[in-house]
């Protein structure tokens, strides 16, 4: 199956570097698009080329990591294309994950700002963002930082015009369609709207991170009590 946007027709398949190839099934962030691109990563796992080392699922692509010295971009692209829209759900059953969010003012530094832009009131706001169904579309920029997409529209800001530094582990912030838990202090050009204790980052090696790509996740709103002692302070 095929699509075209802005003239280019999808899939694409691009070489990166002399070790990866990377697959565009498009160009936005979409549930359908994601499909495609979760059964490709489920397929190759499955059924390997010689030479696979790991792929690395994003909103819209896929990139496949190979050993240059036993594959190439033509192979890769050969194994791809016959794994194309292969009659494989794309997980098993994919986890529910419920994550507690306390958005008391002090934590949700800019919860305020988001409900002036939207026209909504604060509890207006946090009613919006816990009705939305969230899905873990990738992992990237700093460790666990599980990109969530499903913020409802009313709540979809664009980035801040400059990042604000210093912004607390467990922040809940959006940012057009997406939804995080930061997992450490980093600086952030998002919109804080509430803090989790929730533990992203996890002790097992196996299996670092609380989700994995194609998970869902529901917010619960938590008392600053409760936020506390899940914190464990």
């Amino acid at each position: 199956m095929c699509a075209v946007a802005r003239g280019r027709v999808f899939p694409v398949f691009s070489a990166i570097a002399e070790h990866s190839l990377l697959v565009e099934f498009g160009e936005t962030i979409a549930p359908e698009i994601h499909d495609r691109v979760l059964r490709l990563d489920k397929a190759l796992s499955e059924v390997p080329f010689e030479g696979l080392i790991e792929t690395v699922p994003a909103y819209a692509a896929i990139l496949i990591h190979f050993d240059p010295l036993v594959a190439d971009h033509v192979a890769a692209e050969a194994a791809a294309r016959q794994l194309l829209d292969r009659g494989t759900a794309r997980t098993a059953r994919p986890r529910l994950h419920e994550v507690p969010v306390c958005y008391d003012d002090d934590l949700a530094p800019d919860l305020a700002l988001v409900a002036e832009a939207a026209r909504l009131s604060p509890e207006e706001v946090i009613a919006a963002h816990l009705a939305g169904h969230y899905e873990v579309f990738l992992y990237g920029f700093a460790p666990g930082y599980a990109y969530l997409a499903g913020v409802p529209e009313v709540l979809r800001m664009p980035r801040k015009p400059a990042a604000v530094r210093g912004i607390p582990a467990g922040s809940v912030l959006i940012a057009g369609q997406q939804c995080l838990v930061s997992t450490i202090t980093m600086p952030t050009g998002w919109w804080v709207i509430g803090r989790s204790a929730a533990r992203i980052l996890t002790d097992d090696s196996a299996r670092p991170f609380l989700f994995d790509v194609g998970d869902e996740v529901r917010f619960r709103r938590v008392t600053r009590a409760e936020y506390e002692r899940e914190a464990g302070r």
